[in-house]
């Protein structure tokens, strides 16, 4: 069970990362731009981020499994079809929209099923190691097997993995026995869904039209918070009128989960962030192929891979917050020797220390991050505050790609790569105080 769920998490992530290492030969095929590539990236994420809370909710209403193997034949049918991609509005409804869409329906159920399947903290910690390390690897280590494929095929069978992939974990998961019954009387607040998808949509569209138009820019965070605000307000009158909203206000009175959510969407905007930055700066500047800078970043997936894996063993000896602290100072340190080493040198391996860093920072603090959120609620709002983290982290992976692809765009050669790393790591130091702030607690609370 924890195979399937773990690989589930890995294909996704593969997913946000893979397609770094393919800016070149996906603008050269499709005859588009490397600002388009970046919008197909940022749109998967961001589709993922918008729809995640809706995802989470109807597990409730469907069942955990059921939505499961709903979101993974989406989600293959979107890899195949871009796969197929004949120009980048194809690729973006498949790779961005259906690809986006399966995984907002399977991810929720991956943390549920975990969270509900391991009721002590310590295993829990365990099976969110594995969740969290093959999810981890799968963002790290995507640029070198989408690199491998890209090289030795062609960027279209790196989509047809992802399809093969998702068929052995349907196969895997027919041993899932959903713990909770569904409950098909719950109602489900389309509005709600409406207003929050479309709240998130404008604002990181907002980001990304900073390089274009900065009135634009501004109009379209605006709105988007307005949206938002009128989602909430909705969400308020709905709970005062005895009724079920989309996300219950509830969630946000828990002070650790609150800062647990936002130590969770820096993690993944530094992680994707700087995934983005140095692989568009390797191939554009640098002048790498695909398959270089996939070997380039085995060194994060190294450092990841170490860490993650060692989550139970150090929850038993650190509190969470430590962890998750130490893994902010890490990976910041990661960001400066990344940006000091690159300046330096030209070679290749002035780029392995700083990502080795990264990867070993996040990796300690991805598991307690997400422990520290889920273990914050009981088993009747796992749905809830699953569908929310999920969105949450999502939203920092669209938004890492989003500020770094907009600075890089604005000029790779004038010292953009510079400045999206000293954006990420300044990022970071807001992460690095959220986790300074959760509470002082034991190892096991």
């Amino acid at each position: 069970m924890l195979a399937a769920l773990a690989l589930a998490q890995f294909i996704c992530s593969f997913a946000g990362s893979n397609m770094n290492v393919m800016i070149n030969d996906i603008s050269e095929d499709l005859d588009t731009t490397v600002q388009g590539v970046q919008v197909a990236i940022t749109a998967f994420l961001l589709v993922m981020a918008a729809l995640m809370i809706p995802g989470g909710r109807l597990t409730d209403r469907y069942g955990r499994k059921r939505c499961f193997l709903t979101g993974l034949i989406v989600y293959a049918i979107g890899a195949l079809l871009s796969a197929a991609a004949p120009g980048l509005g194809v690729l973006i409804l498949g790779n961005s929209i259906l690809e986006g869409i399966g995984t907002a329906l399977l991810i929720p159920p991956v943390y549920i099923l975990t969270t509900l399947l391991y009721p002590d903290v310590t295993s829990r910690a365990r099976a969110f190691g594995v969740v969290m390390a093959l999810g981890g690897i799968g963002a790290a280590a995507g640029p070198l097997i989408g690199g491998l494929i890209t090289t030795a095929i062609s960027w279209r069978a790196a989509f047809v993995f992802q399809a093969l992939v998702t068929a052995v974990i349907v196969l895997l998961s027919r041993r899932i026995d959903d713990p909770l019954p569904p409950d098909p009387t719950r109602s489900f607040d389309t509005v709600g869904a409406v207003l929050s998808a479309v709240g998130l949509v404008l604002v990181v569209m907002g980001i990304l039209a900073t390089d274009d138009n900065v009135w634009l820019m501004i109009a379209l965070l605006v709105l988007g918070v307005l949206v938002l605000g009128w989602f909430f307000r909705s969400a308020r009158a709905k709970e005062a009128s005895g009724r079920e909203p989309l996300l219950s206000l509830s969630l946000f009175r828990n002070r650790a989960s609150n800062l647990g959510l936002v130590t969770q969407n820096i993690q993944w905007l530094v992680l994707m962030g700087t995934s983005f930055t140095v692989a568009a700066y390797l191939q554009v500047v640098r002048g790498y192929d695909a398959i270089q800078t996939g070997v380039v970043f085995t060194a994060a997936t190294s450092g990841l891979l170490a860490s993650s894996l060692s989550a139970e063993r150090l929850a038993r000896r650190y509190a969470q917050r430590t962890l998750i602290m130490s893994g902010f100072v890490v990976s910041i340190a990661g960001i400066v020797t990344l940006i000091i080493l690159a300046r330096a040198y030209s070679t290749a391996w002035a780029f392995v220390p700083g990502l080795v860093l990264i990867g070993l920072g996040l990796g300690v603090m991805l598991t307690p991050s997400v422990n520290v959120v889920q273990s914050s609620f009981p088993e009747e709002q796992q749905g809830e505050i699953s569908g929310l983290s999920r969105s949450v982290s999502n939203l920092g992976s669209s938004f890492g790609t989003a500020i770094a692809g907009t600075i890089l765009v604005a000029g790779l050669s004038k010292g953009a790569y510079a400045a999206a790393m000293i954006t990420l790591a300044a990022i970071g130091l807001i992460g690095l105080t959220a986790a300074a702030l959760l509470p002082r607690a034991s190892r096991t609370s």
